[in-house]
């Protein structure tokens, strides 16, 4: 062995023993005749010290030591004469015997610290030195304890780990699939699934009763902060097995890891709201629940003053955020700036005041008077030292607008702290959402939801007013995952596909595997999955999931370490029978 002890286990009961440790040095500093190392690895840190008097070989060898060099050291542990309180070895040094340079370093490209001075796209490009930092190997040992006691929790529960496949059939309904060519089947694609739903299903047809998998999924779309090319779900079905019964298993499941991780206690049921509501009051079907300043609808109070931007509008929402009428008009122009961004789109923003002695004050003064303003303020039970910031226009795309705002005043004045956790599940989804482009119907979730019971009848009479039987779990903000109660009847389920313009010859080529396997007795059967990746950066207090991966892509879907994607030779695309063309 190299090594008799890590880095981070050596304490003061340790005192006198011969020990040997091997690592990278993180730094090393010189102080008179003597030589201090700190020796790391993945357990921690230990101070090595050696002494010039004692061994002046030895020490002339240390001095030569670059950051990042892999050395072994063995040598007796003392207590430290200056202890530092900051290390779990703060207590003991090791007086160097022996020094062994395993391999040497480059000097890095930025320095291995938490605090680096590496940037994202070089930190990305060596990848394999950023994973040397505490708090990245932090993020990874968070995944990988959340990983085995979310398997031990579902294993606890009656469910099998079962793994589906990685190559399959495109069948392209939500996000675009990356495809694989096949060389034994000229012209023809795999795809990589966007989750395993299909096989999930047949699962639960073959009686397996209660499947999960913690699983990789591939989409192919525009990227983000908190998304990324190829992910990891928490993946989950059952039979035999209504709403209610799924909510309860993976609350539960959620309540034990906040538990395990960040020892917090969930002791009532997480809140429930429909669909319907999280849009009317937060503009979102993720609504952060952590602070208040829901919405507040206006557009009865505000009409026939010659206001055309409100006249016209189809809707007026406003949100009030608490103790800003102190708020500057650098201040209001400010976030008027932030509603005309592109990623949020509104026209403008306007304003009311309700100063500390309760005059009123505001941006459309001219238009309304101080007894109309106030009903306004009134319905957002606005109080003295209160701003009300208002926008008008189209419904939906409105409500958006004022989402976004919301979140950046609940922002700037700290009301969304990463270690307060708000969890909830919105429920009653709409079944379809609509496209204007190509004037059909879309399934919201995916063509396997089943209706809401109570709607079934409406299917066809009133198709885009049925709600599905489907649930998210929101927490801070954040789609932590969802699900739905799936359709098992085949009838139904050829309904489904009609009401998407499905023909039943695409229908069949499709899922026709699965439509196949109902009819040898489909079981009522529903799940969700959850994202890991989400689900590990929420708990880790991290905006992106990114530093949750061990090797992520950026923001263009490209790994810079490695390179990917990159072209291939000529011969492999002739081998299979693929010609590319280039842009124009």
């Amino acid at each position: 062995m190299y090594r008799t002890n890590t880095c981070g286990e050596l304490r003061i009961g340790d005192a006198g023993s011969q020990v040997t440790l091997a690592g990278w040095v993180q730094r090393s500093r010189k102080m008179g005749g003597m030589t201090f190392v700190d020796l790391r690895d993945r357990y921690g840190i230990t101070q090595i010290v050696f002494d010039n008097d004692t061994n002046a070989e030895l020490c002339e060898t240390a001095n030569k030591l670059g950051r990042e060099y892999v050395v072994q050291v063995t040598g007796k542990v003392a207590e430290r004469t200056s202890k530092n309180p900051n290390l779990p070895t703060g207590d003991i040094e090791i007086l160097a015997t022996d020094l062994k340079i395993l391999n040497r370093s480059d000097v890095p490209p930025f320095t291995i610290e938490d605090n680096t001075d590496g940037g994202d796209d070089l930190r990305m490009r060596y990848r394999y030195l950023d994973l040397r930092r505490n708090c990245v190997r932090n993020n990874l040992e968070l995944r990988h304890r959340m990983a085995f006691e979310i398997r031990r929790y579902l294993d606890k529960h009656g469910f099998i780990e079962v793994e589906t496949p990685i190559l399959i059939k495109s069948t392209p309904e939500g996000a675009r699939d990356f495809v694989v060519p096949s060389r034994m089947n000229p012209g023809e694609f795999y795809a990589l699934p966007q989750s395993p739903q299909t096989f999930k299903q047949l699962l639960m047809v073959s009686g397996f009763d209660r499947y999960f998998q913690i699983v990789k999924c591939f989409r192919d779309e525009d990227l983000r902060a908190d998304r990324q090319p190829e992910f990891t779900q928490i993946d989950c079905e059952m039979s035999f097995v209504e709403q209610e019964d799924v909510l309860d298993m993976f609350e539960g499941l959620v309540k034990h890891i906040f538990k395990y991780v960040k020892d917090i206690d969930f002791t009532e049921p997480f809140p429930r709201m429909t669909w319907a509501d999280a849009m009317r009051l937060y503009g979102s079907d993720k609504p952060d629940t952590r602070f208040g300043m829901q919405f507040v609808e206006l557009k009865d109070l505000t009409g026939g003053a010659g206001f055309s931007v409100m006249d016209d509008a189809e809707y007026v929402g406003a949100i009030v955020a608490p103790g800003c009428a102190a708020y500057t008009r650098k201040q209001l122009d400010q976030l008027t700036d932030f509603v005309k961004r592109p990623q949020v789109g509104a026209k403008g923003m306007m304003w009311v005041k309700l100063e500390q002695d309760g005059s009123i004050k505001s941006s459309v003064g001219k238009f309304y008077s101080d007894e109309v303003l106030r009903t306004w303020l009134e319905r957002g039970e606005a109080k003295p030292g209160d701003l009300m910031l208002i926008l008008a226009g189209q419904t939906m795309k409105t409500r958006k607008q004022l989402n976004e705002l919301r979140l950046h005043v609940g922002t700037e004045l700290g009301l969304r702290d990463p270690n307060k956790f708000s969890c909830l599940w919105v429920v009653d989804f709409p079944l379809f959402e609509w496209d204007d482009e190509t004037q059909r119907y879309y399934a919201m979730h995916h063509p396997f939801t089943a209706p809401n019971p109570d709607d079934i009848n409406m299917l066809e009479s009133d198709t885009g007013a049925v709600r599905a039987t489907a649930y998210d779990m929101v927490v801070n903000g954040n789609e932590l995952g969802g699900g739905s109660i799936r359709i098992h009847d085949a009838e139904l389920q050829d309904k489904m596909f009609r009401l998407l313009g499905l023909s039943e010859e695409e229908a069949r080529y499709k899922f026709g595997f699965l439509m196949n396997a109902f009819k040898y007795g489909a079981p009522p059967h529903g799940g969700l999955a959850f994202g890991f990746d989400r689900f590990v950066s929420i708990l880790a207090g991290l905006d992106s999931i990114r530093d949750v991966i061990a090797f992520p892509k950026n923001n263009s879907g490209r790994d810079t370490m490695i390179d990917a994607p990159s072209v291939i030779d000529q011969s492999q695309l002739d081998e299979l029978k693929i010609a590319v063309v280039a842009d124009e």
